[in-house]
């Protein structure tokens, strides 16, 4: 019975190292296959894309990604933004496309990333190339990308939203007290909302100020450009909008909102006439995400230009991958900051602030590169605001998008009270032995008795400490006043192009803007790109996820899967629960529709 045991137990091992093998034998393949194989493009070709996938700063290659993988441990389906733009600017000069088609029934990119795809599908368009775009169903940000199109067509039974904006904030005061949960708020800044839903049941009138000038700078480039790109005069599009004139596919075509109404068969007939195809012979169709892969990088060159994308809430330690831990990218810039093949750095930032500790500590790390001579620009993605722009503040330039949400110069903290939830709703109690009068002082957000006066004073000390901080730090990187800095401060969001206005940003333009720049102040007329943080291996993260080692980010992405759009409040909770207590960042809430 012993050696039948011995028998089975040997097969069965066997049999897992043989499948083993053929696994690591089939990732060896998939690396091997993902170095070797390129992308050709057929002449008389297409792009088809659509945009109805997560855009992220940037784009990371992976040959597991066409793998039909389970959620957390498959590939990301993000598209990278600097994928997209270097896709359609090669397609510009590249002879065998001749043009692009956009199934617009989606827009999963934030409005800045609309507004940079839009403007090269602008460029492309002038460079001789047809842009056709089709849809069943278009919201105001897929209409406003497809707008930039020389023919725009719609489903005759499909439908356009076009309404303007609004924005909408959840406010939790009520719940919490019927919870009896204290929140114990400490602040500065009239302007500096993100507090406000523990506090209110609406918007202060200086929140609403706010809200209400940047949704209106939001509008007037938005009912501009797509005025333009119709032909019709703005008050006459602003008319459409308010009244809601469009209610149904008729009523698009009636007031020019689109050029026809057609079957998606039909517009394939258009694009095969364009390209000098009978309508039963086959389109040659890429789609932009294969035809990322034949748009190659910048030539090699011994000089660099580090490109640095900080994406997402700022927080202390590591962070994950989707977040700007002051660890990780502390040592990224002290890796910038010893090679001395890198001559200027890009920092990309797409972030609505977080730990105030960890901003600091970021910011440090760029002064420390600035100090050894190499130039550093910044340029700002959808938001950089609060901890994400105290982080850019000391850049020698810094470029915004006019619909770029920044400033929000402000500071606060937030601890909650628990101790009525736990003894009234959950009959739990507490008692403590202190050695000193303030040996309970909170080290965490979350409280079970209250603060002393006192000690209220020590935490808004803090918190006017780091606002100070803050604004002087602005000051010497805009070479301002504080009075000037002040004045524009107080916790106030500014879209960029308000903020060009105030002196807090220096020009509007996108990524290539800044890097062209970056390249000038450091001198080099060649140069290449190296991005930052590094991409990971992806058949090694695969592996990792599978052994456990990448648990927390498998975990997430599962979240993120199920969770959807509300996946971040998940993580602004999380992260407010396991943060400094002093905080510089957007309210988590703030949505633009």
């Amino acid at each position: 019975m012993k050696r039948f045991l011995v028998y089975v137990i040997a097969t069965i091992t066997g049999i897992f190292l043989f499948f083993g093998l053929l696994f690591l034998i089939g990732l060896g393949s998939v690396r091997s296959l993902a170095k070797q194989g390129e992308v050709s493009v057929k002449p008389n070709s297409v792009i088809h894309t659509s945009f109805s996938t997560p855009i992220g700063e940037r784009g990371l290659d992976n040959p597991l990604e066409d793998l039909d993988l389970p959620v957390g441990v498959g590939a990301s389906t993000k598209m990278g933004l600097d994928n997209i733009l270097t896709a359609i600017e090669k397609a510009k000069i590249d002879d065998n496309i001749k043009g692009i088609y956009l199934d617009m029934r989606g827009m999963a990119g934030g409005w800045v990333q609309t507004e940079d795809i839009r403007n090269k599908l602008q460029e492309l368009k002038e460079s001789g190339k047809f842009v056709i775009a089709y849809s069943d169903m278009m919201s105001q940000k897929a209409y406003y990308l497809a707008s930039v199109a020389n023919e725009l067509y719609l489903n005759p039974s499909g439908g356009v939203e076009l309404k303007g904006f609004s924005s909408k904030l959840m406010f939790v005061k009520n719940m919490l007290d019927k919870l009896e949960i204290e929140p114990e708020i400490f602040y500065v800044g009239n302007y500096k909302s993100a507090t406000e839903p523990l506090r209110y049941t609406e918007m202060s009138d200086a929140n609403r100020e706010q809200v209400k000038a940047y949704l209106n700078d939001f509008y007037d480039t938005f009912l501009e450009n797509i005025a333009s790109a119709r032909n019709m005069p703005k008050e006459e599009m602003h008319n459409i909008i308010n009244e809601l004139k469009v209610q149904q596919a008729d009523d698009a075509k009636q007031y020019k909102v689109v050029d026809d109404l057609k079957y998606e068969s039909e517009v394939l007939d258009i694009i095969r006439n364009k390209i000098g195809l009978d309508q039963d012979e086959k389109i040659n169709f890429i789609t932009l995400k294969k035809y990322m892969k034949t748009a190659k990088g910048s030539k090699f060159s011994k000089n660099k230009i580090a490109v640095v994308y900080a994406e997402g809430g700022i927080v202390d330690g590591k962070g994950s991958d989707e977040q700007i831990g002051s660890d990780r990218y502390a040592s990224i810039l002290r890796k910038i900051r010893r090679d001395d093949k890198v001559k200027a750095l890009v920092l990309r930032v797409n972030s609505g602030g977080g730990s105030a500790l960890a901003s600091d500590v970021i910011w440090d790390e760029i002064e420390q590169i600035k100090a050894k001579g190499v130039p550093v620009v910044a340029s700002m993605g959808d938001v950089a605001a609060s901890g994400g722009y105290y982080i850019a503040s000391n850049a020698d330039e810094i470029y915004a998008e006019k619909n770029t949400l920044t400033g929000s110069i402000g500071v606060f903290g937030v601890l909650a009270d628990f101790d009525n939830f736990y003894n009234n709703k959950l009959g739990i109690t507490f008692d403590t032995v202190k050695t000193t009068k303030h040996s309970g002082f909170p080290t965490s957000p979350l409280l079970t008795g209250d603060l002393t006066s006192e000690e209220e004073n020590i935490i808004q000390n803090g918190v006017n400490h780091i606002y100070d901080q803050f604004k002087s730090r602005v000051a010497a990187g805009r070479n301002m006043t504080m009075d000037a800095v002040e004045a524009v401060a107080q916790g106030r969001v500014w879209t960029g192009k308000r903020a060009l206005e105030k002196g807090l940003v220096d020009k509007i333009g996108n990524t290539q803007d800044a890097v062209e720049s970056a390249a000038a102040k450091a001198e080099l007329e060649e140069y290449r790109i190296v991005a930052y943080p590094q991409s990971k291996d992806p058949v090694q993260e695969f592996l990792d996820k599978l052994s456990g080692k990448g648990e927390e980010d498998a975990v997430n992405a599962i979240l993120r899967s199920r969770l959807g759009t509300h996946f971040r409040y998940f993580e602004e909770i999380e992260a407010f629960l396991n943060g400094n207590r002093y905080q510089m960042r957007l309210p988590f809430q703030m949505e633009i529709q």
